[in-house]
Formats: C-alpha cells, structure tokens, sequence
C-alpha cells in the first residue's frame, strides 16, 4: 500500500482518529493538508511531526460546516500540493442529550458539521478527482449512526447520513474509478474516550464481543487499506470496525 508522492486531504486532522490517519499516511510517503477548529498548538505540532517524516504538511484552520470556507481550503491544497489524491473526512463534534432536552443549536450543530461538512467537502474534491479519473474518499462514520444511541438522535442522524451519503455518492462517480467507503467505529481508544466515566466505559465494554477497545491502529490498518489501490475494486461499503458490537 504505497501512497508514496500523493496528497491527501484529512479533516479534523489535529486530533484523535484524524491525526492517526495523517501520520498512518504520512508514513507511508503521503503529503497532508488537514483542517482544525481551535487547537493551533495540537496543528503545529502534528505538522511538524508529519514534516519530519520527509513529506509536505498543511495546516488550516477551516470550519468544514462552512461551504465557502472549505471550498476555499480544497483550492489552496490543490494549489500547494499540486493535487488532491484521497479525502478522509473525519471532522465530527457531538452534543450529546436526550431529544426533550436537545436544543435546535444542538441539533444544527451536530448536522452542520459531521454532515453538511462531508458535502462542503466531497463535493469540491470530487470535482478535481472526476477529471482525472483517479481518487478515493473515505468517510469516518460510526456505529450510531447503524444502530442509534439513545442520547444521541442529532450525532445518530448525521452519522447514519455519512452512510447514505457515501453509498450515493460511490453509485454516482464509480465509473470514473473513484472509490467512496466508510468506516462505521465503535468505541476507540483516544482522548475523547478517555474522558468517559470509568462506570460508563465499563458498560460499554461489557457490549463488545472483543471484550476491548479498539485502538487507532485497528482503524488505521482498515482505513489505509481502503484508500489503497489494494481496495481499487471495493466501494459504497460501510466496514464496521468495532469489535463485532454492531453485529
């Protein structure tokens, strides 16, 4: 799975899922650009990492629920790196309550983002890529959005979207050889889950037939491979990767 000499665009790239991706990729040979919302210093710091692994970085500090923002950043990455060979669209908040105690910012946030984000997105960068017939885009969705989550009816419905999303988009420009996959995960071992109450993740655990958490290697490991040539004749799938707790 080489990826040497390409470019990739990774969205909420500072942290957690996304910063493993870049660096996964970065190692591999891959130039990344990749946006953030607030954490400059976490941006700095993975773009000095990703350099020191002998290919370019791209920071911006892009709000993908921003239609002309994004389209904005996906023509100064195409301009720097000379092209955008891959998109993982990763960027994703939640606000997480029950439907009688969701606001409609709670609501409109959470869609803005984790889904008019994947629009804001793919559509430029699959514009770019139908001219070459060449790309893979790969959307990082999760498990709530393939069973629900009570507590999350705003996250569940922009995560399920991604879902409708990439299998519509994949039917649209397949015959241009541009592959569209998503990645639905479970619990994963990052900063965000290491937050949860110990009560809650014991729960949690206690669902997942793998009796663990995943790590960022069991996401990298199926996302590289997604995006690789390797995976050239798989698209429009949803791989679940979350210890066979959607099963």
């Amino acid at each position: 799975m080489s990826f040497q000499g390409k470019s990739a665009i990774v969205t909420g790239g500072a942290r957690g899922i996304g910063r493993a991706i870049a660096i996964a990729l970065a190692k591999q040979g891959c130039n990344i650009a990749f946006n953030y919302a607030k954490s400059a210093d976490a941006a700095n710091q993975l773009v000095e990492e990703i350099q020191s692994l002998g290919v370019r970085a791209l920071a911006s500090q892009t709000d993908v629920a921003n239609h002309e923002a994004a389209k904005d950043m996906v023509a100064q990455v195409k301009e720097q790196l000379g092209g955008i060979d891959y998109l993982v669209n990763n960027a994703g908040i939640t606000k997480d309550k029950l439907l009688m105690m969701m606001s409609e910012d709670d609501w409109d946030a959470v869609l803005d983002t984790n889904l008019k984000g994947v629009f804001n997105m793919s559509k430029p960068v699959a514009t770019l890529m139908l001219k070459k017939r060449a790309g893979s885009i790969l959307n990082i969705t999760s498990i709530s959005g393939v069973v629900g989550m009570a507590g999350q009816t705003n996250y569940s419905s922009s995560k399920a979207g991604m879902i409708g999303f990439t299998k519509a988009l994949a039917k649209e420009i397949a015959s241009r050889g541009i592959t569209v996959n998503a990645l639905a995960l479970g619990f994963i071992d990052t900063d965000m889950t290491t937050v949860l109450p110990d009560e809650y993740k014991t729960k949690m655990l206690d669902m997942v037939p793998l009796k663990r958490f995943g790590t960022v290697e069991d996401v990298t490991n199926v996302a590289l491979f997604l995006l690789s040539d390797a995976a050239k004749y798989i698209t429009g799938q949803v791989i679940q990767v979350d210890g066979g707790l959607a099963m």
